[in-house]
């Protein structure tokens, strides 16, 4: 499907989007669809990745089929390759013919951060965050996910700045029903970023998730400081008052305008011996959770014209979050 502004918004193109974990790329091609446009990520020998648009312009097979061969991208329907720069560089049936100017595939743009691909169709306006904890021994890292929705992406990163769900989709893990109230929360925007610090009630740690590191007192709660990079990046820092500490990197790929794929980075400087699969399973299942209540919204995407959803105070983070997606032309 070729896509056109009047598909998506103007700047979502413009955007650094998580498509893979780096794991994810090894020797084969790797094929996903980003903005419904089907793109393949591939490694070269030197270790770096590179993204193409995932149709060969020969007879439109997905390149993504084929295999990587000189570090070129061999389309798997007549062998022809095409190099770093999306440029055909061989024609095996024809070796002594020209090759033709057109033959070539839309390259984009392309690049590693925190163990994960992002690619931006085109020449992006935003910077990734900054997580210096990536780069810090204290921390330990587990990656989770990635986690697959039928909803939009603004959905999906939406329900993060929604603290009155907690004691009710996540009792017992993230909240409880006896203590239901939502605090105060003051957001600034900066560049594009929204900051906001919320200490809320928590519950205790479970006996079967016992990951955090707040004490057993009768009323716990924690501070959660974020970060939402627009359009659908969030870091999320995680104390008790102690250097104890989690970290948070959440992203999610616009895969269509009722298809995600969330991808969801934990970090923390504290309990390093236990397995990265007690960190692995919370998140399914706290995500699992959100997933049966997010997929059922209507509509699939954020309504970004306030008059068609109901407001309160509690909603505040939301709020700006729509009126910013707005006013950089984030929101379709």
């Amino acid at each position: 499907m070729k896509i056109t502004e009047s598909t998506f918004s103007k700047n979502i193109f413009y955007c650094w989007h998580p498509v893979a974990y780096s794991s994810e790329i090894k020797d084969q091609p790797y094929a996903t669809i980003l903005l419904e446009q089907p793109v393949v990520v591939w490694r070269s020998s030197d270790g770096n990745t590179h993204a193409m648009k995932d149709v060969c312009i020969h007879r439109g097979t997905a390149l993504s089929l084929g295999w990587v061969k000189d570090d070129c991208l061999v389309c798997p329907y007549h062998a022809w390759k095409f190099d770093k720069s999306g440029d055909c560089v061989h024609i095996p049936q024809a070796p002594d013919t020209p090759i033709p100017e057109k033959a070539k595939t839309p390259v984009y743009h392309c690049q590693e951060k925190f163990g994960l691909v992002w690619v931006a169709l085109k020449t992006p306006k935003y910077d990734l965050p900054e997580i210096p904890e990536f780069d810090d021994s204290n921390f330990k890292f587990v990656f989770t996910g990635p986690f697959d929705w039928n909803s939009d992406a603004s959905r999906q990163v939406e329900n993060f700045t929604d603290f009155g769900h907690f004691p009710w989709v996540h009792p017992g893990l993230l909240g409880e029903p006896e203590r239901p109230e939502v605090p105060n929360c003051k957001v600034d925007i900066r560049d594009a970023v929204l900051h906001y610090t919320v200490v809320r009630p928590e519950s205790v740690n479970s006996d079967e998730f016992p990951i955090f590191a707040n004490e057993v007192t009768d009323d716990p709660v924690r501070k959660s400081k974020y970060q939402l990079h627009l359009p659908y990046t969030i870091v999320l820092r995680v104390g008790w008052g102690g250097r104890e500490k989690i970290m948070n990197l959440f992203a999610s790929q616009p895969i269509s305008k009722n298809k995600c794929r969330g991808f969801c980075l934990v970090g923390r400087n504290y309990n390093l011996e236990a397995p990265d699969k007690l960190f692995k399973d919370f998140e399914n299942v706290i995500f699992g959770q959100d997933k049966r209540i997010v997929e059922s919204q209507r509509p699939e995407q954020v309504p970004f014209d306030f008059t068609e959803e109901l407001h309160l105070k509690f909603d505040v983070v939301a709020m700006t979050y729509r009126r910013a997606m707005k006013k950089e032309d984030l929101d379709y």
